[in-house]
């Protein structure tokens, strides 16, 4: 049975201030949820918090006990948290040592894989101990964790992205195998490549092309487009949220003749080195 968006009530966005988050933002807020907007850059989370009238929480998710305190507030001073959607997350490229590197390339960091961890999966970790004990008690609620194609195929070019993306997609189904008797819906969203920040986009540029540092890029979204696929979906009960139908076709591929699929990432990986 599909859900509805008048169930509910309080939504927390993680990573609201930009990208997909901000568009997921705006859209539960159309619908009319009270969003709160958090994010480790509180400026850019009170922008988004103002134009929707939402609530803006500066928030590093990376942080357990700042994760906890953020729900607790919110539980106290906003309301119950009935969806939570662990949306922050980073990536930093490969270093010249690749899938190796300590460092970041693209995006220069002194230890991607250590941060990598701690955003792209145990944020997720801390947003589910927080929540869960408190939605199992109200018998329902929503759980949505934003991870990436990459963590059913690869990202080339970012080790440390893919891995925890994988690890991101696989969190996630142990939520959905052991509390989807309780009445808590989980969904993971598994998007290729989004106009956003993250493939080098900024926000409100309108592009979908350029991402990448103009490498070719298979079918770039708007996060808008994106943002509404994921809650429809999400109010659907849908658990894998394929944003990009071709991932579907790669998918198959890949699981068809894995030795056959990592042979064409590596020619692919050479065409991009050219």
């Amino acid at each position: 049975m599909n859900s509805s968006p008048k169930e509910l009530q309080v939504v927390i966005v993680t990573g609201g201030g930009h990208g997909i988050g901000r568009a997921l933002c705006r859209r539960l807020a159309r619908d009319g949820v009270k969003v709160v907007v958090a994010d480790i850059e509180g400026d850019a989370a009170e922008t988004v918090a103002a134009e929707i009238d939402g609530v803006a929480m500066q928030v590093d998710v990376g942080d357990e006990p700042a994760v906890i305190q953020l729900v607790e507030k919110v539980e106290s001073e906003v309301g119950p948290v009935n969806m939570f959607i662990s949306n922050a997350g980073v990536a930093y490229g490969d270093a010249d040592s690749g899938s190796i590197s300590a460092e970041g390339g693209l995006n220069p960091v002194a230890d991607r894989w250590a941060i990598s961890w701690n955003v792209n999966v145990m944020s997720q970790v801390y947003a589910a101990r927080a929540v869960i004990p408190k939605m199992l008690q109200r018998q329902g609620g929503y759980i949505v964790n934003i991870a990436s194609a990459a963590g059913l195929l690869s990202q080339i070019g970012d080790a440390a992205y893919s891995t925890t993306k994988h690890a991101s997609v696989g969190f996630t189904e142990s939520l959905a195998i052991n509390y989807g008797d309780d009445g808590i819906k989980v969904s993971v969203v598994c998007p290729q490549a989004v106009a956003t920040r993250l493939i080098g986009m900024e926000d409100d540029s309108d592009a979908t092309e350029g991402g990448f540092g103009g490498n070719e890029v298979d079918g770039i979204l708007k996060a808008e487009e994106v943002a509404d696929i994921i809650v429809d979906q999400v109010l659907e009960g849908r658990f894998m949220i394929l944003t990009h139908p071709q991932v579907t076709t790669y998918i198959q591929r890949k699981s068809g003749d894995y030795d056959r699929w990592i042979g064409g990432m590596r020619k692919f990986r050479r065409s991009l080195a050219k």
